[in-house]
């Protein structure tokens, strides 16, 4: 069956297509960031899917669906959404399916088992689900960046990438820091090899790369370190990141169900410890910060949805781990001591809030917030 995949965000759109390419099932002819570029493709191209963003700009989702239906009724919808109350709507525009974001591969398989099992039924599907299906694409790999740099196979699970040194590992990682950009390899140098003399870094740089490729070939990896105009980039295909998938699944807006709480435990557990934290590389420290606090932010919310859910328990063991990355916030420390409140533990609320009072004092030299520690007082 063919596809195209229609979303004006851009890494939700190459997210979608890492998952089809890795369940195999459909053959995807276009990915566009406009539903009119979709149209215009499909003007000139039956497809049988239309995987469709409801909440675009210019044109939404769901009025380019009914431009799709007016041009092929046998055009399936698959409509993509953040915000779950559009379903029933999509559904009432004769949509095969919807899925919500973050988009699971989990949920994906069982949408595509629903159009192969022609619970939506058309004659002229019937007919493309009867042709021949596309080779199935190879099962990415998985690169993971939270606590260490690290490979994984899903054909091979133990198996182990040996970098062959710590320099070759640390050039790759920092032009996968970069995203795809071109580096002078004089920056390059500047950050791997800063004490070094410039020929001699440079040499050095010439035979990590050589290294880094040869591996990579070996390894069977769709991971090019390119080279041009003085300047290095890493590209990559078939390769799913974890950094890539938390930033994708980020959200920092109050929890509203227990649906969606779900989904965001799940991205939440890509994230295995700080950005390269046990590689200790100081280009990394900004970032490494920036994902820090994202991932706070994410599990506040979480923590403050099961404590209004009645989960008080729930809510300060992530507390406590969240303290441990962060043992200043005052935000974590009144969320902690409402964990307490709401599981009558007073002495484990006077307790801690003393901890964190003579922490403050200790290492800052500072006392809590006023407007924490006037609160605080009021629970005693």
């Amino acid at each position: 069956m063919k596809a195209i995949l229609i979303d004006d965000e851009k890494p939700a759109l190459q997210h979608l297509e890492r998952l089809l390419l890795k369940d195999g099932r459909l053959q995807i002819t276009g990915k566009y960031t406009s539903a009119r570029r979709g149209l215009e493709h499909l003007e000139q191209e039956h497809v049988d899917i239309v995987f469709l963003d409801i909440g675009m700009p210019e044109m939404n989702g769901l009025e380019a669906g009914e431009h799709i239906t007016g041009l092929s009724r046998s055009t399936r919808i698959v409509y993509i959404t953040a915000y779950s109350e559009y379903a029933i709507e999509a559904f009432e525009l004769n949509a095969a399916d919807y899925l919500l974001k973050p988009v699971t591969s989990q949920r994906l398989s069982k949408t595509l088992e629903r159009l192969e099992a022609g619970k939506v039924h058309t004659e002229e599907y019937k007919e493309q689900a009867e042709q021949p299906q596309p080779a199935a694409a190879p099962p990415p790999k998985q690169l993971l960046c939270f606590k260490r740099l690290e490979f994984l196979d899903v054909l091979e699970p133990g198996r182990k990438l040996q970098w062959r040194t710590s320099k070759a590992q640390e050039v790759f990682a920092l032009l996968l820091h970069n995203r795809g950009q071109w580096m002078l390899k004089d920056r390059i140098v500047d950050l791997v090899w800063p004490d070094f003399k410039p020929e001699k870094a440079l040499t050095n740089l010439h035979t990590t790369v050589y290294h880094i490729r040869k591996l990579l070939k070996a390894w069977d990896f769709e991971i090019l370190v390119e080279f041009s105009q003085e300047r290095y980039r890493l590209t990559k295909e078939n390769l799913l990141l974890d950094v890539e998938e938390f930033e994708q699944g980020y959200r920092s807006t109050p929890v509203e169900s227990e649906e969606e709480w779900q989904r965001r435990e799940a991205v939440l557990g890509l994230y295995r410890g700080d950005y390269l934290e046990e590689h200790h590389y100081d280009w990394a420290e900004t970032r490494r910060k920036e994902l820090q606090a994202r991932f706070i932010r994410m599990a506040l919310c979480s923590a403050d949805y099961e404590l209004a859910a009645g989960r008080p328990r729930q809510a300060l063991d992530r507390l406590i781990a969240l303290q441990n990355a962060d043992p200043y916030s005052g935000q974590i420390c009144r969320c902690i001591l409402r964990s307490y409140t709401e599981l009558g533990d007073s002495i484990g609320f006077r307790n801690h809030y003393s901890q964190y009072t003579l922490l403050l004092q200790r290492d800052l030299g500072v006392t809590p917030d006023p407007g924490l520690d006037d609160w605080a007082r009021k629970q005693l």
